[in-house]
């Protein structure tokens, strides 16, 4: 089996073993994947681990009949009872999330030899114990093919950008570039007189915007986007496609591009795809308790020292422009 499981399993183990006695429930996927992710997890508890199981059958044969995505649905967790859920694609058109939603602990499993830690409820783990490398485990093998995969959104990111109006001279970033798409319509708007950073925690995906010859148009930094390495209110635009939902407290990195952003300064959430459809895309649909719904958002950006001026969630985008209160230099 790839170190990626050992690695996986063993960090799950040594969180859940000390909660003993404990069940942990693995749900998910499909009745092989679950059975042998469960042997694997069962396997990596220490012999002094007693009086916990590992079942990976009920969310299978429960009482969803395979109608929605979990018979989880109808189990709420427990003290003793911790729940891992597999997030394995689309599994028919009723699916809606909710066994995801109530798990502890949500693994990336599209690919089973490379399982990626997503989810750990705090209350099991902090963020710090595992948000760094499983963030990279699960982009690092995604960034040689990322272009090819998503090149056709080249021209949504233009307009989210223009729909920004980035001053000529501003500093901007782009936290979280990936491969640096846009990077090169950045520094069309600032201009020669301005600057952009590129930043991402993956080296991987940094490297591919190397191969594309995108740091001509920025410095790429190698960064985690909760703690910038970059000093108070210096830019001008911050930008950021597809990150609120990678993060494990969208609040505290909220906040953090706050902190960057000049008074008057913007901030760009974008996504080259609309909510809905992105759901859909795998094979569920929006929740209202997500952060990126209105109600939620408008709210959100305010705690985190942001006011809320445009919101677009249409098929082929989501936009959302917040700008940081006070007067621009």
């Amino acid at each position: 089996m790839p170190e990626r499981i050992t690695e996986v399993t063993a960090f799950l183990a040594e969180v859940l073993a000390p909660r003993a006695p404990l069940t942990v429930i693995v749900d998910g996927g499909d009745h092989g994947a679950a059975a042998s992710f469960a042997a694997r997890l069962a396997a990596a508890f220490p012999p002094s681990a007693r009086a916990w199981t590992v079942d990976a059958v009920l969310g299978l044969s429960g009482p969803s009949g395979g109608r929605f995505d979990s018979a989880l649905n109808v189990l709420e967790p427990a003290a003793d009872r911790v729940i891992v859920y597999l997030r394995s694609g689309p599994r028919g058109p009723l699916r809606n999330g909710e066994g995801e939603r109530r798990a502890q602990v949500v693994i990336d499993h599209h690919d089973p030899q490379w399982p990626v830690i997503r989810h750990v409820h705090p209350r099991l783990a902090d963020p710090e114990r595992w948000y760094l490398t499983e963030s990279r485990a699960f982009f690092e093998v995604r960034a040689a093919g990322w272009d090819d995969r998503f090149g056709d959104d080249l021209p949504a990111y233009a307009m989210a950008v223009a729909a920004a109006e980035p001053r000529a001279g501003d500093v901007a970033l782009d936290v979280g570039c990936g491969t640096g798409r846009a990077l090169p319509v950045l520094a069309a708007a600032v201009g020669p007189a301005g600057r952009v950073l590129g930043l991402d925690l993956t080296p991987a995906m940094l490297a591919e915007a190397r191969a594309k010859v995108r740091d001509g148009s920025a410095a790429l930094v190698l960064g985690d986007c909760r703690r910038l390495p970059v000093p108070d209110a210096v830019a001008g635009l911050v930008f950021a496609a597809g990150l609120v939902s990678h993060l494990p407290d969208p609040a505290a990195g909220l906040t953090e591009l706050a902190r960057v952003t000049r008074a008057g300064g913007k901030l760009v959430l974008f996504h080259p795809t609309g909510r809905a459809a992105l759901a859909a895309r795998h094979g569920r649909t929006v929740r209202p308790d997500e952060p990126l719904n209105e109600d939620n958002l408008r709210p959100l950006l305010a705690g985190a020292g942001w006011h809320l001026t445009r919101y677009e969630d249409a098929d082929r985008h989501f936009l959302a422009i917040g700008v940081k209160p006070g007067r621009a230099s």
